[in-house]
């Protein structure tokens, strides 16, 4: 049986050309955690916040260590270009909608984090190849009976990529602003998607 790593180069050599994709390994840590870290500070605006970033910080303890977890990236002349995690956590109300949780099962829900790209490595197929990789590593853990995951509007491209990829469940820039009343507040950019396991 071929290893996860082989598969996950094997499907992303396809149209990722001059690209290594695979699972993370210790020494890709920082190369990785920079990818994150530029991305929450230059496409969200706001940086690292540790309620919601605490993994980026830790990406040992929640994509290496634990068994059904995992942290893929795309590697191109020995620096990262791109990642993307798996984590098994139920999306949980609050903070998310009812309307999110409700749909998955407790304890075995695959959650997909972090796929981010680098802005001079976008538009050259590493996010889908990268996600690619994540499905197909979800589907070979008995564990998992569905994927879960959200992403902020604000990142170029993110909103279409996902709705190709997956089915919304809840937009929190239409169902969640429209009835806010503190408008002083930023509004929020979420959006909340379901993914297909593969078969």
């Amino acid at each position: 049986m071929a290893h996860m790593s082989d598969i996950a180069v094997a499907r992303g050599a396809r149209g990722v050309e001059g690209y290594v994709l695979r699972r993370a390994e210790p020494e890709d840590l920082p190369g990785a955690r920079s990818v994150m870290l530029d991305t929450v500070y230059r496409d969200f605006g706001h940086g690292y916040l540790p309620q919601w970033h605490s993994d980026i910080i830790d990406l040992d303890s929640y994509y290496l260590a634990p068994e059904d977890n995992t942290l893929f990236v795309a590697v191109r002349d020995g620096v990262v270009a791109a990642t993307a995690g798996v984590r098994g956590q139920t999306p949980a109300s609050p903070p998310h909608p009812v309307e999110v949780t409700s749909r998955f099962e407790e304890g075995r829900t695959a959650t997909i984090y972090r796929v981010y790209v680098r802005p001079e490595h976008r538009r050259r197929g590493l996010a889908g190849a990268l996600v690619d990789a994540c499905l197909e590593f979800i589907a070979s853990r008995e564990r998992y009976s569905g994927v879960y995951l959200h992403t902020d509007a604000r990142t170029p491209g993110a909103v279409e990529f996902w709705s190709t990829r997956g089915t919304v469940l809840f937009d929190e820039r239409v169902a969640v602003n429209e009835m806010r009343t503190d408008l002083a507040d930023e509004p929020f950019q979420t959006v909340h998607f379901e993914l297909q396991l593969l078969g």
